[in-house]
């Protein structure tokens, strides 16, 4: 892509670079304390009792997507962006639960947990207690408040932190013991069962298993996980296209159903005893390329190639070698753009200018797509350049202002302890 006439990719002449980390596009994880200090006052101002808080993060994936609920392979790592939920237990079987981000209020009773008619924050509460009481789970009523800075319909996860960090506050409050794996798989549930959106798990598994400065290499078949280490010399950055997507409308579940439509032509075409894409080569896929649909072929291809690109950039990243990882990155895109059809043109757009910043190793669309984010592998020492150059560009080219979030991995969920909350 060809910058703006009178750009320069020298840091001391390029406008703004001075002032951009200070500027309001740009969120860094905010003050912990301050959120959760702010939080536990909110909560004894609402409730008048004094709460325990739970924390689960949200995530970026740095390749792999569309590949968890084929049975693949992915590569997230979870953020310091994190939801909390306080939580303090009731005498009766009530849930009353406040979000401070969404500045709205429900109840419901553990007793009559039904599958809700409509679309609303709450459902991912309501669902969490739903499915831990139909493995009968002994819960008891509990006043919840919610906070959190994970940016909202921006494709970083959300939907799965807030799963996690209410599942954890339930048990918590009935002093419930669950495997983490097993919260994991309840959460997924949860999404599918109350929310309508046929999640992978590898959201839930990384907002529960993920360690600070390690990307975390999953199989979501076998759901065995490697940690691996992120370089010191890199930074995460995560560009918000501000275009809001929207999974549970239907094209998120089209794409699962042509790579369901997939697996089920090809056992009836010399094939039989594959379970899901991931079984399959694509010397098979082109051999059963003429009983599938174009579409259908093009969404498996996209699959089996994306499996190819997570394991060989988990080598990639184990030697250091950040440009052959920022390669697979360019081509995850490509394959995302082309032949999933998931990402648009101002994902696109971002891609194409984090190509022309020196310093940045890789870029790419990640999450379900049709807007949100691209994360993209920078220098450390280009990230000021690599802002400023964003900020302006994509402006420029699509008269969106971005917003942009530098990361470095961080841990899993857990029980928020009064001294860790720094």
């Amino acid at each position: 892509m060809k910058l703006d006439d009178g750009s320069s990719n020298d840091p001391e002449n390029t406008p703004g670079v001075d002032t951009i980390m200070n500027s309001p596009i740009v969120r860094e994880r905010g003050n912990r304390r301050l959120l959760v200090e702010g939080l536990r006052a909110d909560f004894q101002r609402l409730y008048d009792r004094e709460p325990v808080i739970f924390r689960a993060p949200g995530r970026v994936n740095l390749i792999g997507d569309h590949t968890d609920y084929n049975d693949g392979l992915v590569m997230p790592v979870a953020i310091e962006f994190a939801t909390y939920v306080a939580a303090a237990a009731r005498e009766d079987r009530r849930v009353r639960v406040r979000s401070d981000n969404f500045n709205d209020s429900a109840e419901f009773c553990l007793d009559e947990v039904e599958v809700p008619q409509s679309s609303q924050w709450s459902n991912y509460v309501r669902g969490v207690a739903g499915v831990l009481l139909s493995e009968n789970t002994s819960l008891r009523g509990v006043d919840l408040l919610i906070d959190s800075d994970v940016p909202i319909g921006a494709g970083l996860s959300s939907s799965a932190a807030l799963e996690v960090a209410s599942a954890l506050a339930l048990l918590g409050a009935a002093n419930a013991s669950m495997e983490m794996i097993k919260v994991v798989q309840l959460c997924q549930r949860a999404e599918h069962e109350y929310v309508g959106t046929r999640c992978g798990i590898m959201d839930q598994f990384v907002s529960c298993f993920g360690k600070a400065n390690r990307a975390l290499m999953l199989d979501c078949r076998s759901l065995a996980y490697e940690l691996v280490r992120v370089p010191d010399e890199v930074r995460i950055v995560i560009c918000n296209t501000r275009v809001e997507r929207g999974l549970a409308s239907g094209s998120y579940n089209d794409r699962r159903r042509d790579c369901e439509t997939g697996v089920r032509v090809m056992q009836a075409h010399g094939l039989p005893s594959i379970r899901a894409l991931r079984d399959v080569s694509m010397a098979e896929l082109e051999g059963c390329q003429d009983w599938l649909p174009e579409t259908v072929y093009r969404r498996c291809r996209h699959v089996i190639t994306e499996n190819a690109r997570v394991a060989a950039a988990a080598d990639a990243l184990k030697t250091s070698d950040l440009r052959s990882f920022g390669a697979l990155m360019y081509q995850s895109h490509a394959s995302l753009r082309n032949d999933y059809e998931v990402s648009c043109k101002e994902l696109d757009v971002m891609v194409e200018v984090a190509r022309a910043v020196p310093g940045v190793y890789g870029a790419r669309m990640t999450g379900g797509g049709f807007g949100g984010c691209t994360v993209n592998f920078v220098r450390t020492e280009a990230v000021k350049l690599f802002l400023a150059t964003m900020e302006r560009e994509y402006t420029r080219i699509t008269a969106r202002t971005p917003e942009l979030y530098v990361c470095t991995p961080g841990d899993g969920a857990g029980r928020l302890l009064e001294e860790s909350a720094t």
